[in-house]
């Protein structure tokens, strides 16, 4: 059985007179049917542009240099535009961080939720408006009848996220890829927004990619983690095991910046420095310059991902340990 979204060694460039910048640098990894799967980093990490790589929409000139993106086994990164555009909305949905850049103003909510049914899905205009009355009913957008032929500034922050949660699965997509879903919100509309997530990935067992920098939403939300840092996976496991038994030294420092309501800590750690900029990514791991557990091998050689214990992590420290 393939699953869902499967990245192989994906790398994204972008030339510029200066010469040509690795933004991405082999990331690979796989979500499953009905599986939610979080990317977490800071700013910079290659978060979001891994989800503009799989959607086909990287800002020209950034270009997949190389690797494969699947889609139920099917490579779609070698498409035209054209035959992204048929695959965006029918095979994959996009939920974006603000949702005002999702809708167009000058039409109802209903207009969009209905054409965008129609383009993808083999109903009449009258179907497809009943399935988006559904739709935004099953989002928890309250009279849907009656509000299906507001305009995106008559909904507040939430109700527009929702509303754009049901354009993503308007034509039952496989995979989703929601870039920040709930970073605007107030913190109890983010929680109605992960418990509407979780449900409708249980229900129409759609793959989800969660990219976020909350770990709380990725604690509550998400099956597996994968961590990224500088344009690279760092670490790849289950949510549980990540966070509570991390493998690599910039994940440890991730989850150590977390405070939490079991035990009392004077001070949280703290990641010194900076995240690298692109033309100036260290040679070996790209985090050896804030490790506090640097070795000579990490600033020559690059670690490649290995099983540490339960998760799968990039370093050569683990590397050193497992030896022993």
């Amino acid at each position: 059985m393939f699953p869902i979204l499967e990245l192989r060694d994906v790398s994204v460039e972008f030339p510029t007179r200066r010469g040509t910048l690795k933004a991405l640098n082999e990331v690979s990894f796989s979500i499953s049917a009905g599986e939610v799967v979080g990317v977490v980093g800071e700013s910079g990490a290659g978060k979001s542009l891994t989800g503009a790589a799989i959607i086909g929409l990287l800002e020209p000139p950034g270009r997949i240099s190389n690797g494969e993106v699947l889609l139920s086994g099917r490579r779609i990164d070698n498409l035209s535009d054209d035959q992204m555009r048929l695959i965006r909305g029918r095979e994959i949905g996009a939920i974006f961080q603000d949702p005002l850049t999702s809708l167009n103003p000058l039409y109802t909510v209903g207009h969009q939720l209905t054409e965008t049914i129609v383009t993808h899905l083999p109903m009449t205009w009258s179907q497809a408006r009943n399935r988006a009355i559904e739709l935004l009913e099953s989002t928890g957008i309250p009279a849907a009848r009656e509000r299906i032929d507001h305009y995106p500034h008559q909904f507040s922050g939430g109700m527009r996220q929702r509303v754009v949660i049901a354009l993503a699965l308007a034509a039952e997509p496989k995979l989703i890829v929601a870039d920040e879903p709930t970073t605007a919100l107030d913190v109890s509309i983010q929680a109605q927004i992960i418990d509407l997530l979780k449900k409708l990935c249980r229900e129409q067992g759609a793959a989800v990619m969660l990219i976020t920098h909350d770990m709380g939403v990725i604690a509550e939300t998400a099956d597996r983690m994968v961590v990224m840092y500088a344009g690279r996976v760092v670490e790849i496991g289950n949510v549980r095991d990540v966070i509570h038994a991390p493998s690599h030294p910039y994940t440890v420092g991730l989850m150590g910046s977390i405070p939490s309501v079991h035990q009392h800590v004077e001070r949280l750690v703290q990641i010194d420095g900076s995240m690298p900029r692109l033309n100036a990514i260290p040679p070996g791991c790209a985090f050896n310059p804030r490790c506090p557990k640097v070795m000579p091998q990490c600033k020559v050689d690059r670690p490649l991902l290995h099983q540490v214990g339960a998760t799968s992590a990039a370093c050569w420290l683990q590397k050193d340990q497992e030896r022993v």
